[in-house]
């Protein structure tokens, strides 16, 4: 990378279960096609299970999931290649994990009014029961001031949001 060049966007998805992170996430990557991770395709097998028997995950049950994202950011990071990745990062500190992946991480939170979160949650096919909702919620800690990021509504159409979040990036 020369000085006057910009790093690679490394655009993370965020929010609880249900908020359509994956969904604006795919409808950006429609525009861009950057590499996009799945942050459930992470998971081990024991976060997995642990979550689909309702049991909330433990800081010590993200930790390793984390790093696994920012490994697979920083990766392309060092080839210059910008990405996308749908992940809760529900705290800060697990958003200070994923910005190891590369100087450009840019958050997009996808927040959502309660109800309409468990109507999508009980509507579709997910290891993540609607049960564990509330804990998410409860860990949930909004982007500071201090993170690069953006929230969004994901009331609105999918294809609207990639346009928002492609607007405030400049990518339009």
């Amino acid at each position: 990378m020369t000085p006057t060049q910009e790093p690679p966007l490394h655009l993370v998805f965020m929010g609880v279960s249900g908020s359509g992170k994956s969904t604006v996430a795919r409808a950006v990557q429609e525009r861009l096609g950057w590499a996009f991770a799945e942050g459930d395709d992470f998971h081990p097998p024991e976060n997995v299970a642990k979550m689909s028997e309702g049991t909330p995950l433990t800081d010590a049950d993200r930790w390793g999931w984390l790093e696994s994202l920012a490994e697979w950011a920083a990766e392309r990071d060092a080839r210059g290649e910008p990405t996308l990745m749908a992940c809760s990062a529900l705290r800060k500190s697990y958003r200070d994990v994923l910005r190891r992946g590369g100087e450009g991480t840019f958050f997009v939170h996808c927040t959502g009014d309660k109800h309409m979160l468990l109507d999508r949650m009980n509507a579709r096919e997910h290891f993540m029961p609607p049960s564990l909702l509330e804990s998410q919620l409860d860990t949930l800690e909004p982007l500071r001031p201090d993170e690069r990021g953006m929230d969004v509504d994901p009331a609105l159409p999918p294809e609207r949001l990639a346009a928002m979040v492609l607007a405030r990036l400049g990518l339009a």
